[in-house]
C-alpha cells in the first residue's frame, strides 16, 4: 500500500490516455462545441476539486482504513471471515452506496444542483467523467469515509474500488461506440457508453436512469435501468433543457458558480 498514489495515478493515466486516443480515431458523436474549450473547463475542474477536497478532507481513505483495522473500528474489523470474503462484500458495500449516492444526487434538489454541473455538458466524453463540482467531491469522500469506518472496509478493497470505480467513470463517459458483438454481452454485466449517455439524456426520464457507474445490477435491481432510449445514440439529446447553450458551460468559473444560479 506504500505505492497507492503510483497505483491510482498510473491506472488512471492509462485508462485516460486509452479512451481519449480511442475518442480521437473513432469518435461516436461531435461535439456541439470545440474540444479545447471543454476540456479546458472540465480538467480545471478536476484541478480545484482536487486542491479543495484535499484541504476539506485532507485524510484520505487508505488512511482511515488503516487506523480502523489498527484499533478495531467497523463491523469487519471485529468479525472474523476471510480476507477474500471481506474484500467481495466491501466492493459489492461500496458500490451499491456509490449507486444510492448518485440517485440521491438526482432526487434531493439541493443535491441536484450540485450535480447538474456534471449533466449540465452538453457533450459526453472523457472529460465528462472527471466534472464534478468540488462540493459533490467533498460530500461523495465523506459519505465514503462514514461507510469505510462504519463497516471497516479494508485498504485494499478501498485501493481496488477508487481504482475500479474512477477507470470505468472514464471507460463509460467516453465518446466512442463499441462494435455490437461486443457491446451487446458487455451491457450484461458493465454499464457501456450506449446505456450512460441514455443517462446523459435531456429527457427526464432517461436522466433518471442507469445510475451505476460500473455494474448494471443495482439498476436492475431497484428498477431504473434503462435498455434504449426514445431516440438512437447517435441522435440522442445530451444536456439539460435549463442550458441549451453550450458555451453557457463550457468556462471554468460557469462551472464552479452553476450551483448557485436558479
Amino acid at each position: 500500500m506504500t505505492n497507492e498514489q503510483s497505483w491510482r495515478l498510473g491506472f488512471f493515466f492509462s485508462i485516460l490516455v486509452i479512451m481519449m486516443l480511442l475518442e480521437w480515431q473513432l469518435p461516436a458523436r461531435k461535439s456541439p462545441i470545440k474540444s479545447s474549450k471543454r476540456w479546458l473547463a472540465n480538467f480545471g475542474l478536476v484541478f480545484v476539486s482536487s486542491v479543495i477536497a484535499r484541504l476539506t478532507v485532507p485524510i484520505g481513505l487508505t488512511a482511515v482504513a488503516f487506523y480502523n483495522e489498527e484499533h478495531s473500528i467497523g463491523l469487519f474489523n471485529v468479525m472474523s471471515l476471510p480476507s477474500f470474503v471481506v474484500i467481495t462484500l466491501s466492493l459489492f458495500i461500496l458500490d451499491i452506496v456509490i449507486y444510492w449516492q448518485h440517485r440521491l444526487f438526482h432526487q434531493i434538489p439541493i443535491l441536484w444542483r450540485l450535480h447538474r454541473v456534471h449533466h449540465a455538458d452538453a457533450h459526453v466524453d472523457t472529460s465528462t467523467g472527471l466534472r464534478f463540482h468540488p462540493l459533490e467531491i467533498v460530500l461523495s469522500i465523506i459519505i465514503k469515509l462514514i461507510i469505510v469506518s462504519a463497516f471497516g472496509v479494508p485498504a485494499i478493497a478501498v485501493l481496488i474500488f477508487e481504482i475500479t470505480l474512477n477507470g470505468l467513470a472514464l471507460f463509460n463517459h467516453a465518446n466512442i461506440r463499441l462494435p455490437q458483438v461486443i457491446e451487446k454481452p458487455l451491457r450484461l454485466l458493465l454499464m457501456t457508453q450506449i446505456l450512460h449517455r441514455i443517462h446523459h439524456s435531456q429527457r427526464v426520464s432517461e436522466t433518471n436512469s442507469n445510475y451505476g457507474f460500473s455494474v448494471i445490477w443495482w439498476d436492475k435491481l431497484f428498477g431504473s435501468y434503462k435498455d434504449s432510449a426514445q431516440k438512437s445514440d447517435s441522435e440522442l439529446a445530451i444536456g439539460l433543457t435549463d442550458y441549451p447553450d453550450a458555451k453557457q458551460n463550457s468556462s471554468l468559473l460557469s462551472l464552479l458558480l452553476l450551483p448557485f444560479k436558479k
